[in-house]
């Protein structure tokens, strides 16, 4: 696995983090509220949610003795965009809406999915000292309709599946801190146009979320500098890193110098070349364990632990998670596919050996 590859798994970690939770299933109490990380809502609607309308990074690129038109910066903003799904009955009078069906033996639910939006920017520090640089989140609104087929072939259920119109805007801005270092900031604003929330509505949040972008996350690279740990700053720079303002996220380096990623990278004093700000807490330098044999929405959770409970479900509730979203299934085929040495190989591993007094 390349670096690029590895900071992809560990982006889509957190994308995909508390999604859908064990045991999958959408009567389960804590699938009840979903879309509970990073939510970025409607300026209307997020003061009366007690929710944000912005999202903002701000992290410190020291690109040494570059000059700013040399130094080319990648930004992406990448969210969840809910999407509700629901299921129509090809009856008599025609099609009619039902909670649930059950076709060639599969069963499926009316609930909600997400699907992944990302809006990208390449300015150079360059064109952010002329002028903050902004791009639209624009997203209008779709439908998609998936038939379903009896084992005669007999047309007899579908599945519609539709989004609502996201609006918004992704703004980046740099300013200089002295001896090559820049502060850039990112700002997430969620301008979409929703009805307001009723009074009293005890799922108001839940309904204004189809309208948010959910997920939030901000993946910032540039291979002509490197970016400098807000958690662990160098001494010079320490100041400047008490100065960056993040609200909603929480920045941490994410690639490799010589050697590789995650635990086997310590100095993190020299920087790194991309950063990842999500509003998971985590420390420089996350990796996902190569032996994680894929997505289980909960990196709170010990992989062997969570994939023996899937593995533990009963076939009626093994049943109720496959009909509760395609995620859900996948997880299930995957454990179930699992060969024995792959299931020893999450029992637990030594990553390195040190000397007594370095511990």
């Amino acid at each position: 696995m390349d670096a690029a590859e590895a900071v992809e798994k560990i982006v889509r970690t957190c994308l995909y983090e508390g999604y859908l939770l064990w045991p999958y299933r959408r009567t389960a109490l804590k699938n009840t509220k979903r879309w509970t990380f990073g939510g970025v809502f409607p300026q209307r609607c997020a003061a009366d949610l007690g929710e944000p309308d912005s999202q903002r990074t701000q992290v410190l690129l020291d690109a040494g003795d570059r000059p700013p038109h040399e130094v080319r910066l990648s930004v992406r903003v990448r969210f969840l965009h809910v999407v509700d799904r629901a299921v129509l009955r090809e009856g008599p009078g025609g099609p009619e809406p039902v909670d649930a069906v059950t076709v060639a033996g599969e069963r499926y639910v009316a609930w909600e999915e997400a699907t992944e939006r990302e809006v990208t920017l390449r300015p150079s520090l360059a064109e952010l000292y002329a002028a903050p640089r902004t791009a639209p989140v624009d997203v209008p609104p779709g439908r998609d309709r998936e038939p379903l087929h009896d084992a005669d072939g007999g047309h007899v259920a579908t599945l519609v599946r539709s989004w609502q119109r996201l609006t918004g805007t992704v703004t980046v801005s740099a300013e200089a801190v002295g001896g090559g270092v820049h502060r850039v900031t990112v700002r997430t604003a969620n301008t979409t146009d929703c009805p307001p929330p009723v009074a009293g509505d005890r799922r108001a949040r839940e309904r204004v979320a189809a309208h948010a972008l959910v997920s939030t996350h901000t993946v910032l690279h540039c291979d002509a500098g490197r970016f400098v740990s807000l958690l662990d700053p160098p001494d010079p720079l320490a100041d400047a890193v008490a100065d960056c303002r993040n609200e909603g996220v929480w920045p941490v380096l994410v690639d490799g110098g010589p050697g590789g990623l995650g635990a086997a990278r310590t100095d993190s004093t020299a920087g790194a070349h991309t950063v990842l700000a999500s509003p998971v807490t985590l420390y420089d330098f996350p990796a996902v364990a190569p032996e994680s044999p894929g997505d289980l929405f909960d990196g709170t959770e010990i992989d062997q632990l969570l994939i023996l409970t899937v593995l533990s479900l009963t076939e009626e509730e093994q049943a109720e998670a496959r009909a509760a979203d395609p995620r859900a299934r996948e997880i299930l085929d995957r454990c179930a596919r699992l060969s024995t040495a792959e299931l020893a190989a999450l029992h637990g591993t030594i990553r390195e050996f040190r000397p007594l007094e370095q511990a």
